[in-house]
């Protein structure tokens, strides 16, 4: 079964740093591109960091210079690390990926999302 798994959420304090994976499991052949999303209580989900198959990033004004999104193609996975973090970055983080797979012979693209992981930023 094709998944994307995410990890590293948590609770961490004003001024902290967390480091999120999304890793692709199942019959991958590659991970194009990928993004992070998060969606806050009571808020539409948002893009947070964007990342293409050659490495290009862009990232939302409000975690610029805080927020890198990276990726390792020989793990199937992309990484978001997170560094002074405020509460207003309180959100259920998602995983967005094209994933290259074969499955019975038949190659094919398609998106997939995550399961989400929550980070909290608190003192």
């Amino acid at each position: 079964q094709v998944q994307l798994v995410e990890s590293g959420g948590g609770l961490v304090q004003p001024g902290g740093s967390l480091r999120l994976s999304c890793a692709a499991s199942g019959s991958i052949l590659s991970v194009n591109a990928a993004a992070w999303y998060r969606q806050a209580p009571g808020k539409q989900r948002e893009l947070v960091a964007s990342i293409g198959t050659g490495g290009s990033t862009d990232y939302a004004d409000s975690v610029k210079g805080r927020f890198t999104i990276s990726r390792d193609n020989a793990k199937n996975t992309v990484y978001l690390q997170m560094n002074s973090l405020k509460p207003e970055d309180t959100a259920v983080y998602y995983c967005y990926a094209g994933l290259k797979t074969s499955q019975r012979g038949v190659v094919t693209n398609n998106a997939y999302w995550g399961q989400g992981t929550q980070v909290t930023v608190s003192s």
